[in-house]
């Protein structure tokens, strides 16, 4: 047991040093080198959404293993497994109203903050005979995942490209009139854009002296909230879970600017100063100047 716990860790190991953006390519290849941890891997690896199809309902969900069986996924539009049916887990049906009213009120807030995209909600119950009118226990999942295309040939070469994907899991509690929620949400953010730079080098032809270049920025973030809110009916669970993950999300967007872009822009600066030695040393000059009459004053 204890070389097969290591085995995995080390596997984990290996997918944090290798490049984010190709993860789904590294967790395939460390299946096929260690079958064995086949399941381990799928499931606690983070990986983009997958988009399927419904064709039933003619629209679009996202599969995670949340909602895998095999290599099939539940649609959360039709409850049926796809491609192939398989028979596997459905949520009961009680469970599965409330999973309907939210994938209708998350495809609202996908709109609203991310003007496109897609997103699903799957729910699963966490008692073997959930019944009618008592408390239950349940857990879910609220996919988003919204793509920036790579730039046409009518677009301009430095047009940006990249991905959001976004899963907030959570278990939910009922406890007389209220409802205790456990939230573990991972972003993943990938940004990709070229850059066409101009070198001043003497002797060398303009047309020459044209560089591209390539900027990408990716990797993910997790964050875990506790959460309490009074629950009157089991509709209160649609506003609740609404406002946990809005709240969340707004969080980590602004969390993922400071720490992804702000460091970033630190780093840059840091290694190689944009404006040159020159220009710095004038900015010196005039801000010793200033405080030396500034000073000047106060005296």
């Amino acid at each position: 047991m204890a070389e097969a716990d290591l085995t995995f860790d080390s596997l984990l190991d290996l997918l944090r040093r290798l490049p984010p953006t190709r993860v789904e390519e590294n967790v395939n290849a460390l299946c096929d080198l260690a079958p064995e941890y086949t399941d381990d891997l799928l499931g606690n690896v983070d990986q983009p959404l997958k988009v399927l199809t419904d064709g039933e309902k003619g629209r679009e969900f996202l599969g995670c293993d949340y909602n895998r069986d095999g290599d099939s996924f539940r649609s959360s539009w039709s409850n049926d497994y796809l491609p192939t049916s398989t028979g596997g887990p459905v949520p009961s049906s009680r469970l599965r109203e409330l999973e309907v009213s939210l994938n209708a009120a998350f495809d609202t807030y996908r709109e609203m903050y991310f003007e496109g995209g897609i997103s699903s909600v799957y729910l699963w119950d966490l008692e073997d005979d959930p019944g009618q009118g008592k408390e239950i226990s349940f857990a879910g999942v609220v996919l988003m995942k919204k793509v920036l295309s790579t730039p046409t040939s009518d677009q301009p070469e430095t047009t940006p490209s990249g991905s959001w994907d976004s899963l907030h899991v959570f278990e939910c509690q009922e406890r007389g009139r209220s409802a205790k929620y456990k939230l573990t949400s991972t972003v993943m953010l990938v940004l990709e854009t070229k850059t066409l730079a101009k070198a001043e080098l003497k002797g060398v032809d303009e047309s020459e002296s044209k560089g591209k270049g390539g900027v990408t920025l990716s990797g993910s973030m997790t964050r875990q909230a506790e959460v309490d809110y009074p629950l009157t009916n089991s509709a209160g669970h649609i506003p609740n879970i609404g406002r946990m993950v809005e709240d969340m999300e707004i969080k980590m967007r602004n969390l993922l600017s400071s720490v992804y872009f702000g460091k970033t822009k630190d780093v840059i600066n840091e290694l190689r100063s944009q404006s040159g030695l020159e220009m710095k040393s004038k900015e010196d000059l005039l801000r010793a100047e200033l405080a030396g009459k500034l000073g000047g004053r106060r005296a």
